[in-house]
């Protein structure tokens, strides 16, 4: 379990990988250079808050939570994760755990990429996009001492152009899958009780 968590939080480099660039012909970002524009954005974030961490804890979650704005979705993921509790949540339950779990995001990679050390982040597979392509999946691989891990992120474009983050992938470990299966965990226990589960729900408990 400790060796899923440790590969969950470096797993969650990815999600600050990407960012707001340059648009394309179509008038849409592009994902790749999104990612080259957030890396660096990230390298700035953790020089910053890493001297001093975790006194500043707080102050290096907000950088990270504004940097995070509009680079995932996180409405469209909360609801993945949620499943068949969705349609029976309220408007106030599902609004509830989308803050919370946004946060515990947030948290959760934070705390594993303070440690971000000389590790090189490399664009592998990447394609050209068709005209109207609306999904692309972005492979990555972090290479430190000889060791690599993959990466892969599946993205979606909004109608307005902006691609968005709505899965993560590293080591074969789906991100979205696995915070699914720990909310239906989570309800099953509670005998579906959705107040329980939401309050519960914290950045450890990913």
């Amino acid at each position: 379990m400790n060796a899923l968590k440790f590969s969950l939080r470096n797993y969650l480099v990815i999600i600050l990988l990407i960012m707001p660039t340059a648009a394309n012909a179509e008038g849409a970002e592009d994902p790749y250079k999104k990612i080259e524009t957030v890396t660096v954005e990230l390298l700035d974030i953790i020089g910053v808050y890493q001297k001093d961490y975790p006194k500043n804890d707080q102050q290096y979650f907000e950088a990270l939570d504004e940097l995070l704005d509009d680079t995932v979705a996180s409405k469209f993921i909360a609801k993945r994760v949620m499943d068949i509790y969705y349609a029976k949540a309220t408007q106030e339950q599902r609004e509830l755990f989308i803050q919370k779990f946004r946060r515990g995001l947030i948290e959760t990679y934070g705390r594993g990429l303070i440690n971000y050390g000389d590790q090189q982040i490399v664009l592998v597979d990447q394609k050209p996009l068709k005209a109207g392509q609306r999904t692309l999946v972005v492979k990555q691989e972090i290479r430190s001492d000889g060791d690599s891990y993959p990466l892969q992120y599946s993205m979606a474009r909004k109608k307005t152009g902006e691609w968005m983050v709505i899965n993560m992938t590293i080591s074969g470990i789906n991100l979205r899958e696995i915070f699914r299966s720990q909310f239906i965990q989570a309800a099953r226990r509670s005998s579906g009780d959705l107040d329980i589960v939401i309050a519960e729900w914290t950045a450890e408990s990913n």
